[in-house]
């Protein structure tokens, strides 16, 4: 087996595409009980990540201004 990428390394993409394979492992309800607490536990870090992605991309096309000349973007806070 692979070692598995740090969360913090994941694109996006990624990290949704893991999340999900974890969901549906877990939902098959197969396997031990400590593997099911790891994929757990690793979904839960997965689904911080991705929040905070979108949350950033939300922050920058919030930050994106219609000005006179076109779309700008402002200085994101």
């Amino acid at each position: 087996m692979a070692a598995e990428k740090s969360v913090e390394s994941l694109s996006f993409e990624e990290a949704l595409a893991e999340l999900e394979g974890i969901v549906r492992g877990l939902e098959t309800g197969k396997g031990d009980l400590a593997r099911a607490v790891a994929d757990y536990e690793r979904g839960a870090a997965l689904k911080r990540h991705c929040e905070a992605k979108l949350a950033e991309a939300e922050a920058k096309v919030q930050a994106i201004t219609l000005g006179p000349d076109g779309p700008k973007l402002r200085p994101v806070e």
